[in-house]
């Protein structure tokens, strides 16, 4: 059976599951802060997921040097309206400048062709490992047993998730506190390190407590603007997604109801297509 949106959140198994996977991610941030940053914001991370997944599509494809031909994916920047094309370019160039990305020895120099640094290709497949894991753990599956059985399966896999992604407006246009963070730097990681430091509770329970005592703290955790972070912050307080016990930003901060139900559907939007695309490979 696939694990549709609706069947994810009537799961009692959801919220812890996805607790889990937000610190499974926060660890792979902790040991590839570069890497992570790929992905910070939400513009990037559709950008890389959309770079890899035309890698992988040449690698599926038996090519015998695969790589990103730019031409190709800056038509599908344009198509997915992504980013303007200017804005990917500096993306892939700042890929390369860090060692995300590599020129790759493809033969049409015109195209000017990147391909994936070996430890990237290892992100993502750290990032795929860690989402069947959410799945597997929450109906039972053996997705991560077969995964892990046949390295083949990630280039099959990633374009298959990465197409639906780009369509999915519950991906593509995340709820309203969601959308604060994910155009922040990190914006991401910040939720995921939100989320996975409260402690269990009934999802019906009006406020939690967060770790967030200082945000000066939280702003060096994660390299951004105190200014930034601190607008942002009061943004979501205004929405009543988030607020303080004591003084503010300088006492416990916790957070809604809400703010968690907006969390578990984004999270389980992205599990949802992950498992169409997981059935569509024969991979359970």
């Amino acid at each position: 059976m696939t694990l549709t949106v609706d069947i994810l959140l009537a799961s009692p198994k959801l919220h812890e599951a996805i607790r889990d996977q937000s610190a499974a991610l926060l660890a792979v941030h902790d040991e590839s802060p570069r890497l992570a940053a790929v992905f910070g914001t939400q513009q990037r991370w559709l950008l890389g997921h959309l770079a890899m997944a035309h890698y992988f599509t040449e690698v599926a494809s038996g090519a015998t040097e695969p790589a990103i031909f730019l031409a190709r994916y800056f038509e599908q920047v344009r198509q997915y309206e992504i980013s303007s094309v200017n804005t990917a370019d500096a993306f892939i160039k700042e890929m390369l400048v860090y060692g995300v990305a590599i020129q790759a020895n493809a033969g049409d120099k015109r195209n000017r062709p990147v391909a994936p640094a070996a430890h990237t290709i290892a992100g993502v497949y750290r990032w795929t490992w860690i989402h069947l894991r959410s799945l597997d753990a929450i109906d039972g599956g053996h997705r991560l047993k077969a995964f892990e059985a046949d390295e083949r399966l990630l280039a099959r896999l990633h374009p298959t998730i990465t197409s639906r992604f780009m369509v999915t407006p519950a991906i593509r246009t995340p709820p309203e506190t969601w959308s604060l963070f994910t155009w922040l730097n990190n914006g991401g990681i910040v939720m995921d390190w939100l989320l996975a430091g409260i402690e269990p509770a009934d999802p019906s329970v009006e406020r939690v407590r967060t770790q967030v005592r200082s945000v000066p703290q939280m702003a060096e955790i994660f390299r951004l603007s105190r200014t930034h972070l601190n607008r942002k912050l009061r943004e979501a307080e205004a929405l009543g997604s988030i607020g303080w016990e004591g003084a503010r930003g300088r006492s416990v901060m916790w957070v809604s109801r809400q703010f968690r139900e907006e969390y578990a559907a984004s999270q389980a939007a992205k599990l949802a297509i992950i498992d169409e695309a997981c059935a569509d490979i024969s991979l359970r």
